[in-house]
């Protein structure tokens, strides 16, 4: 039954209820339209918006893990430098001690090849001692030096890599020149021999944990992806469904405030029963 009364007015309170509902609809859809998200905040969906925090801690965890790994690859990348070098010095110390294992050279010729193998042995050492990167060198096992074993991040939970460090100056290094033919000989044998075995291990070694490194970081960037394609699915708003959906409801929203303006004049209609 409707109620012909100035103080209640049913139609405009419909009108009105209508409209309200419209612009908070509207006002969701802008909310989604500025910002691109579906769920930007706690308000718009507290659970899927606990886990797209969860997940954006993963995607933090793992491009923060690359960067370490980067690191950790110019370390390595800057050792296996060092150790090209030392392993080329000892090809000309081979050279040099098979000339002093020759027992007819002179006195005079066995100094010269003797300090010349001094000069390789000394760049061995300065190439083991250049080999650092940020401080850091794998060619030494000085913490004080900055030596030592190398632990990083591997992924988003903190797994670590180890790399362990070499006592160059130990084992990478030839003894001094021998004093004569004999020694010149064992030298070649045994220290020179011990000493290229050691180094072409850990070039070895260096080579597959820079291979490796190179793997995990790929494998990070397609994880990196693959999480974030999963966190858009989520959360990510479509925006081609709600620019239609904002058409909408402007539309609506103007209907509605005419429909409220047209209902809010019905009362005036009641002027007309009292008449002059």
């Amino acid at each position: 039954m409707n109620l012909n009364s100035v103080n209640t007015n049913i139609g405009a309170m419909t009108a009105l209820q209508s409209l309200n509902r419209t612009n908070d609809a509207l006002a969701v859809v802008q909310k989604r339209v500025s910002t691109g998200f579906r769920v930007s905040d706690a308000k718009d969906d507290g659970g899927a918006f606990a886990v797209a925090q969860s997940v954006r801690g993963d995607v933090a965890g793992l491009t923060a893990a690359n960067e370490q790994l980067g690191g950790l690859k110019g370390i390595i990348d800057v050792t296996l430098q060092g150790l090209n070098q030392v392993s080329t010095t000892m090809v000309e110390l081979r050279t040099v001690l098979t000339r002093l294992a020759d027992g007819t050279i002179n006195t005079e010729q066995r100094a010269q090849y003797n300090q010349q193998y001094d000069q390789l042995r000394t760049q061995v050492e300065r190439f083991i001692d250049d080999a650092t990167y940020n401080g850091r060198t794998l060619l030494s096992v000085d913490a004080a030096a900055g030596g030592g074993d190398i632990a990083t991040t591997r992924n988003e939970i903190g797994s670590l890599l180890t790399i362990v460090a070499f006592d160059g100056a130990t084992d990478f290094v030839v003894a001094a020149a021998p004093a004569d033919d004999v020694a010149a000989r064992t030298a070649i044998t045994g220290d020179w021999t011990t000493v290229n075995a050691s180094i072409n291990d850990a070039l070895n070694r260096l080579g597959s944990d820079a291979r490796y490194i190179d793997s995990q970081v790929g494998y990070n960037r397609d994880k990196l992806d693959a999480v974030e394609g999963g966190l858009g699915a989520l959360i990510d708003a479509d925006i081609a469904k709600e620019a239609a959906r904002l058409q909408a409801l402007q539309i609506r929203q103007q209907l509605g405030t005419q429909t409220l303006s047209i209902t809010n004049q019905a009362p005036q209609a009641l002027l007309s029963l009292f008449g002059r």
